[in-house]
């Protein structure tokens, strides 16, 4: 006889998320220079706009590099996983909008909220729903940076949780 394996989880069941709910994330970041080159290193973008300080002091309006966009979505995302689906997502179903409306740099630090803006049960999964996500990322002087909406196939409270 096996004893069955619990494991603690900080997210949400898909009963618990109401729509209009916002989810001030505790986790903040500050997303520095050796971030952003890893990152945009490891993905294969050689653009020159996130590696290149020459260029872009000399050639961009922004005068020094910007932090990857694809690392501000995967931070935004990554910090509301804590307070959202750690623990209760079956998949993430995909992105519907992404968009950043100001850049961010070397050194800013990011905040994350998050809305519940669709809940509806899934007509083939029972044991699951499916909940649309707005996350929201700020950086340090609270300028949205990136909003990114997101479905999610989240799991049902178990009866025992």
């Amino acid at each position: 006889m096996t004893a069955e394996r619990i494991r603690p989880h900080g997210g949400k069941w898909f009963e618990e998320l109401e729509v209009g709910s916002v989810i001030p994330h505790a986790i903040r970041r500050t997303i520095t220079e050796a971030d952003n080159v890893l990152f945009t290193s490891i993905t294969m973008n050689p653009a020159w706009l996130h590696l290149d300080f020459d260029y872009a002091e000399n050639e961009t309006e922004f005068g020094r590099p910007l932090v990857n966009s694809l690392l501000t979505l995967a931070m935004v995302v990554g910090i509301s996983v804590h307070e959202t689906t750690l623990g209760t997502t079956a998949a993430n179903l995909g992105f519907s909008e992404v968009s950043f409306p100001a850049p961010l740099f070397h050194g800013d630090t990011l905040h994350v909220e998050t809305e519940v803006i669709e809940v509806r049960a899934s007509k083939s999964r029972p044991a699951q729903g499916v909940v649309t996500f707005e996350h929201r990322g700020f950086n340090q002087h609270d300028a949205l940076c990136c909003r990114a909406v997101r479905a999610a196939l989240m799991l049902r409270q178990p009866p025992s949780a």
